[in-house]
């Protein structure tokens, strides 16, 4: 089954589970915002979908999209100054774009089908605790070389996307999670590029920001 979903293109990718501010002050954002807000959305969601060719800000800006993204519940909408908002979202089911209407209304509507994990094969679900030790130890390992600290991590339903949403990595490598439909890949996937990054961090003494998110840091829209 299909259906429609407001789209929000972005230059970061959204995490189920994870958070996600937003501050909004392009026309067609607000626009979206006011919708969210007085239910002419029904469910107060929209889709956060990472550009792949292109920019955020400004109509036609972004000419290719990824395929899959991730919808964005919204938790609160601040309203600011002269129209614009600051939301509080956070990730919901992930999607994949089977068309996109950039005619029906200011911002984009995408027809979107969503995306579940496939079942865990019983072989391998004996396995996923080894999976998730490597997938923390990797983790642990990350903080305490970005921000020597030696967080405790609780060990729930999509652990690798809490993992990835609290390092600071591609947006190349968040894609890759966000598409992974397995749990158990998605683990795996998240162990080695901690331990990647980690090593970076160790090598060079610093935090290297992913250039995609320079841009993204104090806003996002």
């Amino acid at each position: 089954m299909t259906t429609t979903l407001p789209l929000f293109p972005l230059g970061t990718v959204l995490l189920p589970g994870t958070s996600m501010p937003l501050h909004v002050f392009e026309p067609r954002y607000r626009q979206l915002t006011v919708d969210l807000v007085t239910e002419k959305l029904p469910g107060r969601g929209f889709g956060v979908v990472a550009i792949r060719q292109g920019w955020e800000v400004g109509p036609g800006n972004a000419t290719a999209l990824h395929d899959v993204g991730c919808e964005a519940l919204l938790v609160d909408a601040k309203p600011l100054p002269d129209g614009r908002f600051d939301l509080t979202t956070t990730g919901g089911r992930r999607f994949r774009v089977l068309g996109v209407d950039a005619t029906s209304a200011p911002y984009l509507v995408g027809e979107v089908e969503w995306v579940p994990d496939v079942p865990v094969p019983a072989d391998v679900a004996e396995v996923l605790p080894l999976l998730t030790d490597g997938a923390l130890a990797a983790f642990r390992r990350y903080r305490r070389a970005a921000f020597e600290d030696d967080p405790v991590v609780a060990t729930t339903p999509g652990l690798a996307y809490a993992l990835a949403g609290d390092c600071l990595l591609t947006l190349e490598d968040r894609q890759r999670l966000l598409e992974e439909r397995s749990e158990a890949r998605r683990l795996r996937l998240v162990r080695r590029v901690l331990h990647r990054e980690a090593g970076i961090i160790s090598a060079l003494r610093a935090v290297p920001a992913p250039i995609a998110e320079l841009g993204n840091l104090p806003h996002r829209n």
